[in-house]
């Protein structure tokens, strides 16, 4: 029988201490308590604040990339300060230490983006919005997406949690915004910005998924995190993940991959790749059979892809 966490020596959650990552930490928490009984006493939630988050005037693809969600997480797992660590699986790199081991996924919130308006402005997609508006992002998917489907908008980079985004849109920074409707409803801001359907906004790889890693050679807190892991999330997400990894992209390359589980039960991955500037790009889907799928599917979109979408990406 695996040892439970106890109040005198609980299991110590690390995240980052944004309003949205401490309502998944908080997930987290409630999935293990209701798999295993356990006391809310018995967990501990440690805050950390992210180097992503202090950096608010510059896409972060500039100064590090997804490295900076993770960084004061990883260094605080790996040195045992805490035992595990929950992630937007979004903001983690693909190619992960081997120190860590990704132990969880809890259930996949709404994968899509949301458009948000400033007052004034009505829009329910992008085709609706004025022409020449400015859309804030800093996500290159996003913006070769918005300059894909309407080339008059401008894109200006906006920055900051949830909160200090739509506060940016109030005050007129841009227009419009995209945020992911899964934040939006941990936050419970339910009726916040206008869903955009997959076929017009393919969602970023592991949108949408909450993930959970201890430290790989911690055996009884893998044990303790297998019970909360959701599978058909986690086989949808890592299908997304060997994408992404065999397509050799980072977080300055603009690209969009979606797995979902069909009616007939197959594992369905639709993914698309971009030029900067959205003109350019390659799209197609795969069935997932097996765990050569998705890395196949990121060769044939090189191999159709133009020049300027190809030397986007290293592989």
């Amino acid at each position: 029988m695996n040892r439970l966490p106890t109040p005198e020596s609980p299991l110590r959650i690390g995240t980052r201490a944004s309003p949205l990552a401490m309502a998944q930490a908080h997930m987290a928490a409630a999935a293990l308590i209701a798999s295993h009984g356990i006391d809310m006493t018995a967990l501990e939630i440690v805050p950390m604040t992210a180097t992503g988050d202090k950096i608010q005037d510059r896409a972060l693809a500039e100064v590090g990339g997804k490295a900076l969600w993770t960084r004061e997480l990883d260094a605080a797992l790996d040195a045992g300060v805490i035992d595990i660590a929950v992630h937007s699986l979004k903001d983690v790199e693909t190619i992960r230490d081997a120190r860590f081991f990704l132990g969880a996924m809890l259930e996949r919130a709404d994968p899509r983006d949301r458009l948000v308006v400033r007052e004034g402005i009505k829009a329910a997609t992008i085709a609706d919005l004025p022409r020449g508006a400015r859309l804030g992002t800093s996500s290159p998917r996003r913006a070769a997406q918005v300059k894909r489907i309407r080339p008059d908008l401008e894109t200006v980079l906006l920055r900051g949690n949830v909160a200090t985004r739509l506060a940016k849109i109030a005050a007129g920074d841009a227009d419009a915004t995209l945020l992911a409707a899964a934040g939006l409803e941990r936050l419970g801001m339910h009726d916040v910005g206008l869903v955009q359907e997959t076929s017009l906004l393919l969602p970023a790889a592991s949108q949408g998924a909450i993930g959970i890693e201890c430290r790989a050679d911690d055996a009884a807190t893998r044990a303790l995190l297998a019970a909360v892991d959701h599978a058909p999330t986690h086989l949808a997400v890592a299908a997304e993940r060997a994408f992404l990894a065999a397509l050799g992209g980072d977080c300055r390359s603009p690209v969009a991959a979606h797995a979902r589980w069909q009616d007939d039960g197959a594992l369905r991955l639709d993914a698309e790749i971009f030029s900067d500037d959205g003109a350019d790009h390659a799209a197609g889907y795969v069935i997932v059979t097996d765990d050569a799928a998705a890395p196949a599917l990121a060769h044939r979109l090189l191999d159709e892809a133009p020049d300027s979408v190809r030397r986007l990406f290293a592989a």
